[in-house]
């Protein structure tokens, strides 16, 4: 409870922040007048377009809501014991999803980060840059709204924040002439817009990971390393174009605006094409995986149940985004060896089977695994979830005891539920069950 009245609180708290500035914003330009209409026109198309091209996550790869709500209602369908149909596969946040809409970023930074247009002065202020940028933004994903694939609001939010920090470092100076005679026009005002877009990553990167801490209640840590790791790639490329923007448009004129998208444009386009080739191979495995059910060998949805809360134990552990990936990937495939049996499991509860015979099945499965395509430590992770856990990877120790917990509870000899499920877990931390793994599993189950 604690922790959900916390994450309203930061969610409502940034949100809040954003439509202050907003109303602000429009206010100041509504009283004042639009301060060189041309070249704001003139970035609001270039943000509209980058939000019309943006990348539709929920097109891509099925999320059904926001990142982390398909996993959030797994681990409340394992913890009520109940079988679901086995749908689409959970899915960590990757970092494609995280960027759906770089040149709509890059030019409102640019805009931001503006001085001379063409070496003539221009006038416009932190309010003036808020109001278009939102206005842009909003006019850019009309489209979207439409077709009911409307982005989150903690989108916006996170915008006209980061847009709003890096304007006011930078325009006040501007006008006043400070930044002219303090740094000048050389390598050191370039020097200075690139620690100003370092600072503004930062802040996006601290605000993309509370809002996210808030939505999923993950801890904070690791998202935040994510976030940062993130601004390295696709991040970096925003920042640099946003600044070559901001310098072109001050030498050149707007007409630099059109020639210097256009590589970002294309890197936009080139991560579209990964991230439909990532989902098509999530969704290839996640295939491959309800072999299994199919067969009924396991129970419908039990690979999907445990891939899901296996990625929440992951996340409570501080697991970095691949190693999410790859632990998903195992947690799917875990089950896989039982297709090389003649005589199924019963219920397909390999936790109850001898050591040896667990040890076999899971080397088949490791065998198959390998046969796929996966990555090696898919196969590796999959092959040596049976064994005990001083001998195991880390990540394997995670599907081992989730998958422990899940025949468990699915089976008819814990009709006490999660609880007593739990408790048997914590009498195998001698041997089968790391502890750490076991109380993560425990706080994942209870935060629900």
């Amino acid at each position: 409870m604690r922790g959900a009245v916390l994450g309203a609180t930061v969610v409502g708290g940034v949100r809040g922040a954003a439509v202050a500035l907003v109303l602000a914003g429009l206010g100041h330009t509504l009283w004042n007048g639009l301060v060189e209409p041309g070249t704001a026109l003139a970035f609001s198309a270039l943000i509209a377009c980058g939000e019309l091209a943006r990348r539709d996550t929920r097109d891509a790869c099925d999320t059904g809501g926001a990142p982390g709500a398909r996993d959030a209602r797994e681990v409340r369908e394992v913890r009520g014991g109940r079988d679901g149909d086995g749908g689409g596969a959970p899915r960590a946040t990757a970092p494609e999803d995280r960027r759906p809409a770089p040149l709509a970023s890059a030019g409102a930074l640019a805009y931001a980060l503006l001085g001379p247009d063409a070496a003539a002065p221009t006038h416009h202020g932190v309010l003036q840059i808020v109001t278009v940028v939102f206005a842009a933004a909003l006019a850019g994903i009309v489209p979207h709204i439409a077709r009911g694939r409307a982005p989150a609001a903690d989108h916006l939010a996170r915008r006209v924040l980061t847009v709003a920090f890096a304007a006011a470092c930078f325009q006040p100076l501007y006008h006043s002439g400070r930044l002219e005679r303090g740094i000048g026009q050389g390598p050191y005002l370039v020097l200075y817009l690139l620690l100003l877009l370092g600072l503004t990553a930062l802040c996006d990167a601290v605000l993309a990971a509370a809002l996210a801490g808030a939505r999923t209640g993950w801890p904070y840590v690791p998202l935040l390393r994510d976030e940062l790791r993130d601004q390295l790639g696709i991040g970096s490329a925003i920042c640099a174009t946003g600044v070559v923007m901001a310098l072109g448009v001050a030498v050149a004129g707007l007409w630099a605006l059109p020639v210097f998208c256009v590589p970002l444009l294309l890197t936009q386009l080139s991560f579209h094409r990964i991230a439909a080739i990532r989902t098509t191979y999530r969704q290839t495995i996640t295939s491959l995986a309800r072999a299994t059910e199919i067969a009924g060998y396991t129970r419908p949805g039990h690979s999907r149940r445990v891939a899901a809360l296996s990625c929440a134990v992951g996340r409570e552990l501080g697991l970095s985004e691949r190693e999410l990936t790859v632990l998903e990937y195992a947690a799917l495939m875990h089950d896989i060896g039982q297709l090389s049996l003649v005589d199924p499991v019963r219920a397909g509860a390999t936790a109850g089977l001898p050591p040896a015979e667990a040890r076999r099945i899971a080397e088949l499965g490791g065998e198959v695994a390998r046969q796929t395509g996966v990555p090696a430590e898919v196969a590796v992770i999959v092959e040596r979830q049976a064994d005990p856990y001083r001998e195991q990877p880390a990540l394997a120790r995670i599907v081992r005891a989730v998958n422990a917990y899940e025949d468990l509870l699915g089976g008819s000899r814990h009709p006490g539920g999660p609880l007593a499920a739990l408790e048997q877990l914590r009498l195998g931390t001698g041997r089968d069950y790391q502890p750490e793994v076991v109380e993560c599993l425990a706080r994942v189950l209870a935060r629900g």
